[in-house]
C-alpha cells in the first residue's frame, strides 16, 4: 500500500488519497471527539504524531470583519516533519453535506489561501457516507495541497476533516493519514 500511495501522491499531486480500507487501522493512540459531554466519533493516531485539542472560540478570517464561532478542533501533526496538518471538527448546526461545504467556505481562508478545488468525490468513511474534496492553494507563502472530508454522522451531525500538506513533504506520511481515516468510527 505505501508504494501505491507514493504513486498517487507523485502522479496526481494530491495531498491525500483517502484509502478507506475495512478492518483495524494501523494507528496506535485512540482519540475520542466529544461535544457537550457526548462522544461523536473515535479515531486512532499513529505513533510519532502529536494531538492537540482546542475548545470553542471566535475567529475572524484574513480580509474579513465577520467573526465566526469555531467548535472544538482536534489537530494532528507528525513529530518528525513540519508541513503537514490534519484536523477534525464537528460544528454545531451543520447537519449535512451542503451545510459542511458552507462551513468550509467560511473557515477555508484560515487553512488555505487561494484554494482551488480540483476533485469532488463521494466515498465511505468508517462505513458511513462521506465526500472528499481535493485541491491546492497556498499557506504562509508556500504551495500546499489539501483534502477535506465530510462524514455524515448519526443524529444530524457531520464530522469534517481537513488535511493540509506542503508540496515536497515526505509522501510516506500519506500512509499515516490514511491509517487515521481507516480507523475512524462514529459513536452510534
Amino acid at each position: 500500500m505505501p508504494s501505491l500511495m507514493r504513486n498517487i501522491f507523485a502522479t496526481a499531486g494530491l495531498a491525500v488519497s483517502v484509502a478507506l480500507m475495512s478492518g483495524p487501522g494501523l494507528a496506535d493512540m485512540p482519540v475520542t471527539y466529544k461535544d457537550e459531554g457526548r462522544a461523536l466519533f473515535h479515531l486512532s493516531v499513529p505513533d510519532f504524531w502529536t494531538v492537540r485539542a482546542g475548545g470553542g472560540r471566535s475567529l475572524t478570517a484574513p480580509g474579513s470583519e465577520e467573526a465566526r464561532l469555531i467548535n472544538r478542533v482536534i489537530g494532528l501533526t507528525p513529530v518528525t516533519e513540519d508541513g503537514i496538518w490534519m484536523g477534525f471538527i464537528s460544528p454545531h448546526g451543520v447537519t449535512n453535506y451542503q451545510g459542511a461545504l458552507e462551513y468550509l467556505r467560511g473557515v477555508g481562508p484560515f487553512l488555505v489561501e487561494n484554494a482551488e478545488v480540483q476533485e469532488r468525490k463521494r466515498i465511505s468513511v468508517g462505513g458511513l457516507p462521506a465526500a472528499r474534496l481535493t485541491g491546492s492553494g497556498s499557506r504562509d507563502g508556500k504551495a500546499v495541497h489539501f483534502t477535506a472530508v465530510v462524514v455524515d454522522l448519526p443524529r444530524d451531525r457531520v464530522a469534517i476533516s481537513v488535511v493540509v500538506m506542503e508540496a515536497g513533504v515526505d509522501p510516506d506520511l500519506v500512509s499515516d493519514v490514511n491509517a487515521v481515516f481507516a480507523s475512524f468510527r462514529a459513536v452510534r
